[in-house]
């Protein structure tokens, strides 16, 4: 990979050019990760609300219509349903792997095939994801381990 950096006194603003013969996993997790930079999430935390690099969110867990979004320090809660989060990170390499979860693709350690075509994902934090089938060969798709 070539870092190119060119010192402008005359520009206008920052820009940003990927040039690639393809646009493979590793590309979009690089365009992920520039995408999020100043983009925060509005949260909850004992009774206080915060605003959260979306960087820093490993997964997003839906129980009893709540979410709660997880980072490698604390937990958090926001008031937007798992629908609607997924259509906000989408673009910042989120994935839904269940009715339950959406998970931050960065921060995904290891993946292990399970039964019934379900696979097992280690976050970083060491939690364990369950990938319904369902959503398993979308989440491999997006890996590049089809």
């Amino acid at each position: 990979m070539k870092i190119e950096i060119i010192v402008n006194e005359n520009a206008e603003d920052l820009g940003i050019v990927v040039t690639c013969k393809r646009l493979t996993s590793d590309v979009e997790k690089i365009l992920a990760s520039l995408r999020m930079i100043n983009h925060q999430l509005t949260v909850k935390k004992d009774g206080e609300i915060h605003f959260l690099d979306i960087a820093q969110i490993i997964y997003i867990e839906s129980v009893d219509r709540k979410c709660f979004i997880y980072t490698r320090k604390d937990v958090y809660e926001s008031n937007y349903r798992l629908y609607e989060l997924e259509g906000q990170l989408e673009e910042y390499g989120f994935l839904r792997v269940s009715k339950s979860f959406l998970i931050h693709l960065q921060d995904i350690q290891s993946l292990k095939a399970d039964i019934n075509r379900r696979i097992r994902i280690t976050m970083a934090g060491g939690e364990q994801i369950i990938a319904s089938r369902q959503y398993a060969e979308e989440l491999k798709k997006r890996l590049g381990v089809m």
